[in-house]
């Protein structure tokens, strides 16, 4: 990854801690958390001052030995002390709400909890290479013939999933979304460049928290991802939640520090983001990817696979998101920090749309395989069990073009903003709940494992109808013209891709 780098292409984890990794590989699959007690395993209660000051007189943990050249070591002592004297700061408008958002989970105020330990890995990837356990989930359906959908992520680095099976475009509208989607769409190159940086960051921050384990989500591994699209990491420390607001944050400034000090020279403008759940905002030279890192955001693990699996599950689904991710990032609805839609969301209500037609494109993956989708599943199974799923048939022939222009009236013309909710879980429209996270909102997406609203950014009404009347105007000219580019300039949309 980085031209000074010694461990390229080797296993991030050191021996001695694979030895070790058996909290992953012994806990009974699909045991809730509220099962897990120190009868189970007993594991010393994490203090992240307990943490740093093991840190500074382990050996193993030492920064001293430099493989990215000879900038000074991160001060783990001077980074803690320089975040405990410091004021909160004032919340301000952040930008990349969406990104916050797409990977949100409920705060955590518990601060005693069990330490993760690293899982066994043979290979470069983002998950670890299938383990020896035969799990239930992975005889989902009963049916060792079923041919799964998802792609692995085994190989090395990755597979191209461009090689699976496009449709066939037989009018100018549907050809103007396949072209677009084949000009757009995320590379094995792109992927490759990320993971890489995955590898070696994984690799400098365990010399920090030697039990840790960086996870590559969202868009790069989901299927929708585009050859510009930043890459988000999650940084799992322990098994379960960490506080968000103060722990969560202490370990990102420990980060931060490591990025800004040694890692300089590779890493970009490191910025600590204090929000809901905050991040480390970076860049890598290297790849010329920009990230978000979050610490123990493991919903986000989750989604990446479930949508994946709808990604996968039919060769309309990757297009159709496409395009109107594009057509959303041009019409300028597509921001959350601005007050419109993230892209989570907007993936959502596709396959919401697509799950709703009278005769549906889409299954409930999650309601059809509970197995694979178990949120108490280990998270290094989770990138497994979708590969158990075969491809979905569906007796709707509707062209992408067809479906596109559907898509548009359904959300202009149809779905009941006031009332409703879409719930891709579901696979329908159901009515809105009475919580407070759902009211007064203008628009609810749900969020399928932890049941959240994912368009909350929408607060106000000018947004909203600013929404709305877009969606309205590209039916009409779709509808109409039967032209893509009356709602998007696909050469432009092309050069920036």
């Amino acid at each position: 990854m980085f031209p000074n780098s010694s461990n390229l292409g080797r296993p991030p984890f050191p021996p001695k801690y694979q030895e070790q990794s058996t909290f992953f590989s012994e806990l009974p699959l699909n045991t809730p958390p509220s099962l897990l007690s120190h009868q189970h395993f007993v594991v010393p209660p994490f203090h992240f001052r307990t943490a740093v000051e093991n840190i500074e007189a382990t050996p193993v943990v030492t920064l001293q030995p430099m493989t990215y050249g000879s900038v000074s070591p991160v001060s783990i002592s001077d980074a803690l002390t320089s975040f405990q004297g410091r004021k909160r700061q004032s919340q301000q408008s952040v930008l990349d709400d969406a990104k916050r958002q797409r990977i949100h989970s409920h705060d955590s105020d518990t601060t005693v909890v069990h330490q993760a330990v690293p899982l066994p890995e043979k290979r470069r990837c983002s998950f670890p290479a299938p383990i020896s356990i035969q799990s239930p989930v992975l005889r989902a359906r009963g049916s060792p013939a079923l041919i799964g959908c998802v792609p692995p992520l085994q190989d090395n680095l990755f597979p191209d999933p461009a090689e699976t099976s496009l449709p066939v475009a037989k009018d100018e509208l549907s050809q103007q979304v396949l072209e677009l989607f084949q000009a757009c769409r995320q590379q094995a190159s792109d992927l490759d460049r990320k993971e890489l940086c995955r590898t070696e960051l994984q690799r400098e921050i365990q010399l920090i928290f030697p039990r840790s384990r960086l996870f590559l989500v969202g868009s790069s591994l989901n299927g929708f991802g585009t050859r510009t699209s930043d890459g988000d990491l999650c940084l799992v420390v322990k098994e379960e939640p960490v506080n968000q607001k103060t722990e969560a944050r202490r370990i990102l400034s420990l980060v931060q520090k490591l990025f800004s000090t040694k890692l300089s020279s590779y890493i970009e403008r490191p910025q600590l983001i204090r929000a809901k759940v905050p991040i480390v905002k970076f860049r890598d030279k290297v790849s010329n990817v920009d990230f978000d890192l979050n610490v123990n955001n493991v919903i986000g693990i989750r989604n990446t696979f479930l949508l994946r699996t709808y990604a996968f599950i039919e060769n309309r689904v990757r297009p159709l998101v496409l395009v109107v991710k594009k057509w959303a990032s041009f019409r300028e609805i597509n921001d959350a920090s601005r007050g419109t839609l993230n892209s989570y969301s907007l993936v959502l209500m596709v396959l919401h749309y697509l799950q709703t037609l009278p005769e549906p494109i889409l299954p409930s993956v999650q309601k059809n395989y509970p197995e694979c989708f178990d949120p108490t599943m280990q998270l290094h199974l989770v990138h497994q069990a979708p590969r158990t799923i075969p491809p979905y048939v569906s007796k709707n022939g509707s062209s992408l073009g067809e479906l596109l222009i559907g898509f548009f009236k359904y959300y202009a013309t149809e779905f009941d903003w006031s009332h409703q909710m879409i719930s891709v879980r579901e696979a329908k429209a159901i009515a809105r709940p009475d919580g407070i996270e759902w009211r007064n909102k203008f628009i609810c997406v749900e969020e399928p494992f932890d049941g959240t609203n994912t368009a909350r950014a929408v607060h106000e009404k000018q947004k909203f109808d600013m929404i709305r009347v877009e969606f309205a105007q590209a039916w009409r000219l779709l509808q109409d013209k039967k032209d893509l580019n009356c709602i998007l300039p696909l050469k432009a949309a092309k050069q920036k891709r």
